[in-house]
């Protein structure tokens, strides 16, 4: 039998919200003054809320603190978007959460010159960097045990394509309908040290990785590994980076307690000395096309049985896998909603369709995103 530090599953949510002028429905130029001192009153009235981990010129990205299951990550996030709209309401700005915004140019922004951290990443990748207008959904799951953490890391890879198709919502680039459900996911594996991992044997395999890349002057630190999944180099958690962040807080909420569920199914595997068989990673680099290239209406490669196979069909499968796991852990209703989402479709569908039914109509679709973001109950 494996023997394994406690597992707690508790729940961190990060999303990168976009911050839209009202009157253009294009994403912000920059930050005010005035919107400085006010982030540093809400900090003030927040303490608690992880406000601001990341300032752009155009995006600030906001996490939860930490959640011990899916019923307080949704008040959470529902006190993280209120105070994100009440912040707005003040200084005139709105807020939108989807994976692109659907045709502001990368080239007007001026978020290499509002991080110093991101100028560390622009003077790196170049062109690559600036041209990241991208915003995503990291969902952390307390995974303690390191070692426990890198195998589970190791066994979900295969899974993260499934997860891509449920969150995809960034369809759009530059104006145009890209044909893509994730154009997000093409953006970010453009830049070094993302995508897929490769396989670890243990914890300590993956620091001998990070120590040579430090030393090599690849990295000046472990946070720059910007992988679909990581061990977080600050948490005791796993930290699932697939996802585009998602204007439903319903849809937010489904997949990080999908997201959940696997986790703690495949500890519960490892538990039993036993394991998710394992594949290649070019092999599900194969399905993470699809999943960014068809999302919900496509198909993946069950490799197990060397087949394509419906997506929904393989989602509906997952869930009867990971349903011991559900009432354990308390996310009956927000895993139902993962039901609703196969039979409507994901975020980048719905874009889509409300794009082509105003006419093809940019402002408007910037509206429906507006709108799904402050939607709240």
């Amino acid at each position: 039998m494996a023997h394994y530090k406690h597992s707690s599953f508790n729940i961190g949510i990060e999303e990168e919200y976009q911050l839209i002028d009202p009157q253009s429905r294009e994403l912000l130029g920059f930050l005010s003054q005035s919107m400085s001192r006010e982030q540093m009153l809400v900090r003030e009235r927040h303490p608690d809320l992880d406000f601001a981990q990341r300032i752009d010129a155009d995006s600030i990205e906001v996490g939860t603190p930490v959640c011990e299951d899916v019923t307080g990550a949704r008040k959470e996030l529902v006190r993280i978007r209120s105070t994100m709209l009440e912040l707005g309401q003040s200084y005139g700005f709105k807020v939108a959460a989807a994976g692109t915004h659907p045709f502001s140019h990368w080239a007007d922004s001026h978020r290499d010159a509002a991080l110093s951290r991101y100028r560390g990443l622009v003077e790196d990748a170049q062109i690559i960097a600036r041209r990241l207008l991208a915003f995503g959904l990291h969902v952390h799951i307390g995974v303690e045990d390191r070692d426990l953490a890198i195998d589970v890391m190791t066994g979900m890879r295969y899974l993260l394509p499934h997860i891509l198709c449920l969150s995809g919502s960034s369809p759009f680039w530059l104006g145009r309908n890209t044909g893509l459900k994730s154009y997000r996911a093409v953006l970010l594996d453009a830049l070094p040290r993302t995508g897929i991992p490769g396989e670890f044997r243990s914890y300590h395999a993956y620091e001998e990785y990070i120590e040579t890349l430090i030393r090599t002057n690849s990295i000046p630190g472990p946070g720059h590994i910007l992988w679909d999944i990581r061990p977080h180099h600050r948490f005791p958690t796993l930290e699932i980076r697939i996802c585009d962040v998602l204007p439903s807080i319903e849809d937010t909420l489904a997949i990080t307690a999908l997201i959940q569920a696997i986790v703690a199914w495949m500890v519960n595997l490892r538990q039993r000395n036993m394991t998710f068989r394992l594949y290649e990673r070019i092999l599900i680099a194969e399905n993470k096309w699809r999943a960014l290239r068809y999302g919900l209406e496509g198909t993946l490669i069950d490799f197990g049985i060397e087949q394509e196979v419906p997506v929904p069909d393989l989602i509906r499968e997952l869930l009867q896998r990971i349903e011991p796991m559900v009432d354990q852990l308390g996310s009956r209703q927000e895993i139902e909603h993962i039901h609703t989402m196969l039979a409507r479709g994901a975020s980048a569908d719905l874009q889509v369709k409300v794009w082509e039914e105003s006419g093809r109509d940019g402002k408007a679709l910037v509206d429906y995103l507006i709108a799904e973001t402050e939607r709240l109950a």
